[in-house]
């Protein structure tokens, strides 16, 4: 009987086998960052095990509220740049150098094929675009995995999940992943890992796919994934090159992970996107999805364009050809948040900040502060935003306010009209 890709990764890298069903698996990468990674370094101080299993392959940055705004935060920064230093981490990306973690860590070649990856954060299934298992964890497990390079879990079953069909103009990942939780629901996937596949996977770059597999979590899943294919080998080029002869050699080396012919899925679904429209969230969960048409009128106050979801470098030309040429409404506080300097400094290079700028965007350095409501563009009791974020929970932008998730494309066209809006009035 074939395997999945989940049950490969699990067999390469199992340590022990406890209690029947509960794997205990080896590590490949530890990522940290300041929001959760403090409280676990502090009770290891507590407990005498001031310890790391390898500083080479812990990953850590700060990227939630950055620079700090208060003393609680600037000690949360500290407590992290202090152990790095302790530990001689050398990969810790601080102040004027950071970014985005699930951002930031792919676009350093930090996830590959095949690998295992830990953080406490639950948006680490992001890194599952590679062809990776990649979960956010508790403290407990992140302390045992930076002590001992170990982490426990279920073996997981797998949702396939089979994208197909041709996209319109003007849809993008972001519609396709509201499309699968709707059809899932936030518990649809619950302790499974979902399998992307299907053509239009297929034709996705890794920004598209990294997107797919960020919101996994909203349905429930531990992970989301999708098997590595050239554009990964491409992607990765740079920092992989040494290892292999060549991109030919370094794609039959990755492939030896991806799920057999004849796997055994938990559950199938195949979604034909051909006639999606444009989507956004309503109401508290993620799984609350509309077609835009049916949000006309929807008035906002603000719109965030940035996070781990969709603040790469697509995200960002995607939206200023949106904005090119026109003015945001005077009602709308626009926010724009390049996930890394990197892009920053490309979306300098090629114009996009300028075109931000002159549609009347405040443009801010990298961070997930307004995400969760910490920093950044922090919403009013009442107050609404159209976001490219990935969580539309009560008060998950600041207290009382409400949040309608949306692509790059549709949020750019909201803070021209005021109002959730289809990008297609702008873009022909």
């Amino acid at each position: 009987m074939g395997k999945t890709i989940a049950e490969k990764i699990f067999d390469a890298h199992l340590v022990d086998e406890p209690f029947g069903d509960v794997s205990v698996l080896k590590l490949d990468r530890v990522f940290c960052h300041e929001i959760t990674t403090p409280t676990a370094i502090q009770d290891l101080v507590a407990r005498g095990k001031d310890r790391v299993f390898d500083p080479e392959k812990i990953k850590a940055v700060i990227d939630h509220v950055t620079p700090a705004k208060d003393s609680k935060t600037a000690m949360q920064g500290k407590i992290l740049r202090d152990w790095a230093k302790r530990h001689k981490i050398k990969d810790f990306f601080d102040i004027g150098h950071n970014g985005v973690c699930h951002a930031i860590f792919p676009e350093k070649g930090f996830a590959r094929p095949g690998f295992t990856i830990i953080m406490g954060d639950s948006h680490t299934c992001t890194h599952g675009a590679f062809g990776a298992f990649a979960a956010g964890v508790g403290t407990t497990d992140l302390e045992v995995g930076i002590l001992k390079g170990v982490c426990t879990f279920k073996k997981p079953e797998t949702y396939k999940i089979e994208i197909v069909g041709t996209l319109q103009n003007g849809v993008y990942a972001k519609d396709i992943i509201l499309k699968v939780i709707q059809e899932l629901g936030v518990n649809g996937a619950t302790n499974m890992v979902i399998e992307f596949r299907g053509n239009i996977v297929d034709e996705m770059n890794m920004d598209q796919r990294m997107t797919l597999s960020n919101m996994a979590v909203e349905a429930g899943a531990t992970s989301g994934i999708c098997l590595p294919d050239m554009t990964t080998v491409e992607y990765l080029w740079d920092f992989i090159k040494d290892e292999h002869a060549s991109k030919q050699e370094a794609l039959e080396t990755f492939s030896t992970f991806n799920s057999d012919e004849d796997a055994v899925y938990a559950n199938q679904k195949t979604i034909d996107v051909s006639d999606l429209e444009p989507l956004t969230t309503f109401g508290y969960k993620p799984d609350n999805v509309k077609p835009v048409s049916q949000m006309k009128g929807t008035k906002i106050d603000q719109v965030y364009i940035g996070s781990c979801t969709n603040g790469r470098l697509e995200d960002l030309r995607i939206a200023a050809k949106v904005l090119e040429g026109h003015t945001i409404n005077e009602n709308v506080r626009g926010i724009v948040s390049p996930a890394t300097p990197k892009i920053f400094s490309q979306a300098l290079e090629e114009g996009i900040i300028k075109i931000f700028m002159e549609s009347g965007f405040c443009v801010t350095n990298p961070t997930c502060g307004a995400c969760l409501g910490m920093s950044n563009g922090v919403l009013a009791d009442g107050e609404v935003a159209a976001a490219t974020t990935n969580r539309n929970f009560n008060g998950r932008m600041g207290k009382g306010g409400m949040v309608h998730l949306m692509s790059p494309a549709t949020a750019a066209a909201s803070a021209i009209t005021g109002e959730i809006s289809n990008s297609s009035l702008f873009c022909k």
